[in-house]
């Protein structure tokens, strides 16, 4: 397992407020990070996972609990952000239909935007809604990498099988792929390798 740039711990984490409309988040230079996957996914869980802290960003079993942009500020370095999870059936179209206007908004015009993070359910075969959105980041030149959930689910050879499909079916319209990771916020599997990534595109960002 590869060890956390050195020095790296964190000190401070900020909740800086829940927005629904995306021109009302405070604008910063601080480089953010965004988490989006279909509903139930486990976002809420892997942010506390990285940031080593319990129930900080609200978890529950029940889908489409997040329902704002939900924002973070780690280390006054960078920032987490805690989007809807998509694919919720259980709301009306209305309100379904303002989510992806709030998310496509706040995706396509946030200056400070470096990667978006999207999660995906190891456990379930290729959902269209997951390969959609990734080609919909694709199509509008959003940085983005996959991180599968989970993962503590399986059996080895179900979850490298799971990953595996997954990954074929996005080659099937991608010449190339993504970075992907591969987590549990059970176990904090993939929890380093993650980190790493944000501390690393930062750095190569000239931050800290």
């Amino acid at each position: 397992m590869p060890k956390i740039i050195p020095e790296f711990k964190i000190k401070s984490i900020d909740f800086k407020g829940s927005f629904v409309k995306p021109h009302a988040i405070q604008e910063t230079e601080r480089p953010e990070y965004a988490f989006i996957g279909r509903s139930n996914v486990g976002k809420s869980s892997l942010i506390n996972t990285l940031i080593e802290r319990k129930n900080f960003a609200r978890t529950s079993n029940t889908p489409g609990k997040t329902q704002a942009l939900n924002l973070y500020v780690v280390n006054n370095q960078w920032n987490i952000m805690d989007l809807p999870g998509y694919g919720y059936a259980r709301i009306s179209k209305v309100q379904r239909a303002k989510w992806r206007k709030m998310i496509d908004q706040y995706l396509s015009k946030r200056p400070n935007l470096v990667c978006v993070l999207q999660l995906v359910d190891t456990r379930i075969p290729p959902q269209d809604i997951d390969l959609e959105f990734a080609n919909w980041l694709g199509e509008n030149t959003i940085p983005f990498v996959i991180v599968f959930t989970k993962s503590d689910k399986l059996k080895p050879l179900e979850l490298e099988k799971n990953v595996s499909i997954f990954k074929n079916k996005m080659l099937e319209t991608w010449e190339s792929l993504p970075s992907l990771f591969i987590t549990s916020s059970e176990t904090n599997k993939g929890r380093d390798e993650v980190l790493n990534f944000i501390l690393e595109t930062n750095q190569n960002l000239g931050g800290e």
